[in-house]
């Protein structure tokens, strides 16, 4: 029962990705869908989720609290991404695609697989811990991984302390991600109608950054999607070298063993949905970035009992 459970977010991804396919062949989703789901994405549900999720979860108190612990997931996926850029330059990942590669090298999933993967695993009391992993995940996607991404396309060549590099990293997702910590440390709290309506907005996000995957895949094409020397080198960030890096920085910096079991976990789940939206937003290789994150779905499925085995 517990592998059936821990696989399961993994199987609702792919059953989305699959419905956005076929939709796509369909005629259902156009060529306007491929449009209207990034921005409707990136600049509504996104920044909404963020500050529900954050604004309803900790208090000033918790937040607090926890904090020190984050200190372990900010290094390890720094690490990480070290590592992703070595590797990148190595394997020779044209610039098109090297930003698309690296972001989806040392971020993960860390809410929608995430979540319910632990939650089967350790139960109830590994949420906190999901959450304080979710923190200096979504940030750092919002800042190194987008600051990447757009190196690909409409910022390729600019320098990192630039200001149009500023100006794209504090997207509205990072600001709202932003914003919401520094209210929740200054003790305010959401409205209930705010409350309601930021859930609401904000459970957009998943479903559409799926479907949106399916779309792009129809796009490409089934046969675009293969295991080359790329992909080989992404599931060996995305499924080892991040739960190491994990297990490395807790080795000098000690924290409780299921903190530290649940950030092993977080660190070695799929590479993020929204990669190929913010591609598609940045005039990046979507196809490329749709059909990586998909890969490390299905890789996710071999993973994930392997984890559960070695924890």
């Amino acid at each position: 029962m517990p592998f059936f459970q821990a696989i399961q977010g993994v199987i609702v991804i792919l059953i989305i990705v699959v419905l956005g396919y076929l939709l796509t062949r369909k005629g259902w989703l156009d060529a306007g869908a491929q449009t209207l789901f990034p921005r409707l994405i990136n600049y509504v549900a996104l920044p909404a989720y963020a500050t529900w999720n954050l604004m309803t979860t900790f208090d000033r108190d918790k937040l607090l609290a926890v904090l020190p612990g984050m200190l372990v997931p900010l290094l390890a996926m720094l690490l990480s991404f070290a590592v992703g850029c070595t590797l990148s330059r190595l394997l020779a990942i044209p610039r098109g695609r090297r930003g698309a590669w690296r972001s989806m090298f040392f971020v993960s999933s860390s809410i929608f697989v995430g979540l319910p993967v632990n939650v089967a695993l350790f139960g109830e009391s590994s949420i906190p811990y999901v959450l304080l992993y979710f923190l200096p995940n979504a940030f750092l996607f919002w800042s190194l991984g987008v600051y990447s991404i757009s190196t690909d396309g409409e910022l390729a060549g600019t320098p990192v302390l630039s200001l149009a590099t500023v100006k794209n990293m504090f997207s509205p997702p990072l600001t709202a991600f932003t914003l919401a910590t520094a209210l929740v440390l200054l003790g305010a709290t959401l409205p209930p109608v705010l409350a309601s309506t930021f859930k609401n907005l904000g459970a957009m996000t998943v479903p559409l950054s799926l479907l949106f995957i399916g779309m792009v895949i129809h796009a490409a094409g089934l046969k675009s999607i293969r295991l080359d020397k790329d992909s080989a080198f992404l599931l060996l960030g995305r499924f080892v070298i991040s739960p190491l890096s994990v297990i490395v920085v807790a080795y000098f910096i000690p924290i409780p063993a299921l903190m530290r079991n649940v950030f092993i976990i977080q660190a070695a789940m799929p590479a993020m949905a929204q990669t190929s939206i913010v591609a598609r937003l940045y005039g990046a290789d979507t196809r490329y970035a749709a059909v990586q994150t998909s890969l490390t779905v299905v890789a996710s499925l071999l993973a994930i009992p392997i984890l559960m085995t070695l924890l």
